[in-house]
C-alpha cells in the first residue's frame, strides 16, 4: 500500500456543492437589496424607471436572469481564488525548472540524502512525487533479492503512484469553471431573448409603448454582458490553470525520467 504524501486538493465535494447554493443565495440578495434598492429609482420604486446614470438600477431591469448570472459570476470568482492557492500549495517554494536542474545534479553526485532534503524543502506536488521515486531508489538500490529490471519497474510504479495521487489534487474543481464558462453565455442568451420579446410586445401594439421597449432593450443588453462577461473570464482562468498543471505534469515526468535513467545507469 502506498504511503505518498499528497498535497491539499481545495474544496472538497460537498464544501464546492454548498458554494454553489451560497453563490446563488447571495445573487439572489445582490440583485434584490443592492441592486434592487428603492433609492435607484425613481419615486424609490423598484417598478419604475432607473434613476437617470444610475448603473445599479439599470441592472436590476435586466429581470429574474439577472441573480442567476450573478450566482454564476460569483462561482467563477470563488472558484478562481480556490484554485489560485491549491495551485500555488502544488508548486511548492522556489522555481519548478531549478529544482528539476538542481535534483539532477543531485544524483549525477550520487546524493540521495541532500535530493530527498530538496524534497522536503520543495513541498509541493513535484517534491512529493520525486521524494517518493528517491525513497523507493535508497531502499532498493542495495536489495539484493531483485534484479535489475525488477528494481527499476519498482521505482517507476512507485513514481506513477506518487503522481497519480497529485495530479487529481491539481485538477479538481476545474470542470466548475468550464461548465460555467458554457452556461454563463447560454444564461445570457436566454436573458437576452425573453428582454427582445418584451422590445418586440412593445412595439407590436400599434403604438409602442417606449417604457416597456426601453425595458426589454436593458434586460437583452444587461444579461447579455454579464453572461458573456462571466463566460471570458471563466476561459481565461481555465486556460492559465490548465497551463500552470501542464508546466507541473511536464517536470514531474522529467524529474521521474532522471531518476529512472540515473538508476539505470549507475546499476548493474
Amino acid at each position: 500500500m502506498s504511503t505518498n504524501k499528497k498535497t491539499a486538493g481545495g474544496f472538497s465535494s460537498l464544501v464546492a456543492f454548498l458554494t454553489i447554493v451560497i453563490a446563488l443565495i447571495v445573487g439572489v440578495l445582490i440583485y434584490k437589496f443592492i441592486f434592487g434598492d428603492p433609492a435607484n429609482f425613481d419615486g424609490n420604486d423598484p417598478e419604475s424607471h432607473p434613476l437617470n446614470g444610475n448603473l445599479m438600477g439599470t441592472i436590476y431591469k435586466g429581470g429574474f436572469i439577472v441573480p442567476i448570472l450573478l450566482a454564476v459570476n460569483i462561482i467563477i470568482i470563488v472558484f478562481s481564488i480556490e484554485r489560485f492557492i491549491t495551485l500555488a500549495k502544488g508548486k511548492g517554494k522556489g522555481n519548478i525548472n531549478s529544482f528539476v536542474l538542481k535534483i539532477k545534479n543531485l544524483l549525477d553526485n550520487k546524493d540521495l540524502s541532500a535530493a530527498i532534503a530538496e524534497c522536503d524543502k520543495q513541498k509541493g506536488s513535484l517534491g512529493n512525487v520525486v521524494k517518493a521515486g528517491l525513497e523507493k531508489y535508497d531502499h532498493i538500490q542495495n536489495d539484493s533479492s531483485m534484479n535489475k529490471e525488477q528494481k527499476v519497474e519498482s521505482i517507476k510504479k512507485e513514481l506513477e503512484e506518487a503522481t497519480s495521487l497529485e495530479l487529481p489534487m491539481l485538477s479538481k474543481n476545474l470542470v466548475v469553471i468550464s461548465t460555467c464558462a458554457s452556461i454563463a453565455t447560454l444564461i445570457g442568451l436566454i436573458g437576452t431573448v425573453l428582454g427582445m420579446i418584451k422590445s418586440f410586445s412593445a412595439m407590436s401594439a400599434g403604438q409602442p409603448d417606449p417604457a416597456q421597449l426601453a425595458v426589454g432593450i436593458s434586460e437583452a443588453l444587461i444579461n447579455t454582458f454579464l453572461g458573456i462577461s462571466g463566460s471570458a473570464v471563466a476561459i481565461i482562468m481555465y486556460n492559465i490553470f490548465s497551463t500552470k498543471i501542464d508546466q507541473m505534469t511536464y517536470s514531474m515526468d522529467e524529474a521521474s525520467f532522471t531518476i529512472v535513467q540515473d538508476f539505470s545507469a549507475s546499476t548493474k
